[in-house]
């Protein structure tokens, strides 16, 4: 296996649960541990992968294919952080970057190692 995939998984990974940890102390300095905990929580957006077959499929994009992660959610998802408050600010929030990790997982790196 090539080095880069290694490399991308641990971006992948870092992206997805250490790096709301700094989105919650950044935006929701008085509550960033149930910012961060509700940003977690938004993992389970990832249940609509079992709906596909392969459920991981290293090249297909998770945006853009499954239900959840169709371009016409992640509009909601930036519409719910823009005009939403309180907790579902920070779970949208917490979409709106969840999409943003998968759709750099795939593209990003497709373009730097093709």
């Amino acid at each position: 296996m090539e080095n880069h995939f290694y490399i991308r998984e641990i971006v992948h990974y870092f992206l997805h649960f250490v790096f709301p940890f700094f989105l919650a102390k950044i935006f929701f300095k008085n509550n960033w541990k149930k910012a961060y905990l509700l940003m977690l929580a938004t993992m389970l957006v990832d249940l609509d992968h079992l709906f596909a077959d392969p459920i991981f499929d290293p090249n297909r994009s998770s945006v853009g294919f499954h239900l959840l992660h169709s371009y016409p959610m992640v509009v909601l998802y930036f519409l719910g952080f823009v005009l939403l408050k309180g907790n579902y600010k920070i779970i949208a929030l917490g979409l709106v970057f969840h999409m943003i990790t998968d759709f750099q997982d795939f593209y990003l790196w497709r373009a730097i190692f093709r």
